[in-house]
This record gives C-alpha cells, structure tokens and sequence, in this order.
C-alpha cells in the first residue's frame, strides 16, 4: 500500500490525502487513502477522487472481506468501457492479486483489485497513472468553460 502511495504522490499535480485519527474526516476513512488531481495541493471539494486505498470493510461494502490485518483494496475510477476490458468477470470480491467492478460502484467504472500481487501490481500503477490523465484533462477542460 505504501509503495502504491508513494508513487502516485510523485505523479505531477497528484494529491494522495490519508486522513489520520483526531481528523475532521468521518472515522471509519482514517488511515485510508483518497487519490486526487489538485496541482495547488488543496484537496478538492467538489470533486471525487479517482482512486482509493481502503483498509477495512466499510459498513455497506463487506464482500471485500479487507478487515483481517494485512488486506487492502485498491479502487480506480477508469469509466465503463475501460473497467470492462481490464476485469475478470469471474473473480468474486474477496479474490486477490485480480481486477474485479468494484462491489458498490463497478456500474460506474470502478475496478478494485485486493492486495496487488505479481499478477497486477505494475497494471495497478499503470491505471492509476490512466486514471490520474483523465482527471487532469476533465479538470482542464472545467477550467476552459
């Protein structure tokens, strides 16, 4: 998770905010991580994120199963068409190291992939990457009117 953090924070205008306990950020996202486009480094309020790390099951998604110790899902925003040629149809939600729709949001172009192995952690970096291009040019293209 580390790893992936450290990357992306090195992407030009990447901000990767990861809300600590004491936080005014709701409890159960502390220690979790939200991937932004903000080149001035001030996390944006109107806009989604368009990747997240998340440590732990959420109360209305549990099928990843991340509360054991050492789980982690990745999540990224890729729009449908991309996010249905990259996942595995048949891979359940608690699968690791494979690109599955996000349990909540993969109708919306989300994929998720459990604890990044061998098998997808350079896909990983290369989406986000993906991911962070298409949040620089929608926030470009707000800027033009």
């Amino acid at each position: 998770m580390q790893q992936i953090i450290e990357t992306v924070r090195a992407f030009d205008g990447a901000l990767v905010a990861v809300p600590e306990p004491g936080s005014d950020v709701p409890e159960v996202a502390w220690g979790d991580a939200f991937i932004y486009y903000a080149p001035d480094g001030v996390m944006p309020e109107r806009t989604q994120p368009y990747g997240t790390i998340i440590t732990k099951d959420y109360p209305d998604d549990t099928d990843s199963e991340l509360d054991p110790p050492g789980r982690f899902r990745v999540n990224i925003h890729l729009g449908r068409e991309r996010a249905e040629q990259v996942t595995d149809a048949e891979a359940t939600g608690s699968a690791t190291d494979v690109f599955i729709a996000h349990p909540l949001y993969g109708s919306a172009g989300w994929v998720s992939v459990v604890n990044p192995g061998d098998r997808t952690a350079a896909a990983v970096l290369g989406l986000l990457r993906e991911a962070h291009e298409a949040a620089r040019a929608r926030t470009h293209r707000r800027e033009r009117g």
